[in-house]
């Protein structure tokens, strides 16, 4: 069986994301709320040329993608919030003093929006790190 550990070993954002869904489809059971965990794509390469993706980055803007928002949505409410996002970064992006870990402007900018809005927001940098942040999340009564 495969498991999240395995996913994670290449620390890259990709494969610490995968990670969590291999988690998250093995925790269903414990938080069936996770059933509605899922991902948002807003980024990564769309082509194998600058043609291709050109032609591919224009489909998708007129298909509504956005930069900036974040990787993960779960449209669960918990306290006072009514869902919560992730923005995923990889572990080696995770800020050694104050900064911004490798947030864009545009991710933080969509983060202040939906916390305005009454979402949760957190920037994680690791599976491990989203998954203690869902567990906290679903177990708030």
């Amino acid at each position: 069986m495969i498991t999240p550990e395995m996913l994670s070993k290449s620390d890259t954002e990709a494969a610490h994301q995968t990670a969590l869904f291999c988690w998250a489809a093995l925790a269903a059971g414990r938080y069936p709320e996770l059933r509605w965990l899922h991902h948002i794509p807003n980024g990564g390469a769309r082509g194998d040329d600058d043609r291709s993706r050109s032609i591919r980055g224009g489909q998708l803007k007129a298909q509504g993608i956005r930069a900036g928002v974040a990787d993960v949505c779960l449209p669960v409410k918990r306290g006072p919030y009514s869902g919560l996002y992730i923005e995923m970064k990889k572990p080696a992006m995770r800020p050694k003093k104050k900064g911004m870990g490798g947030v864009s402007p545009e991710q933080a900018e969509f983060g202040a929006f939906v916390q305005e809005q009454g979402f949760g927001w957190i920037v994680c940098y690791s599976w491990e790190e989203a998954k203690n942040v869902l567990e906290n999340y679903l177990n708030w009564r």
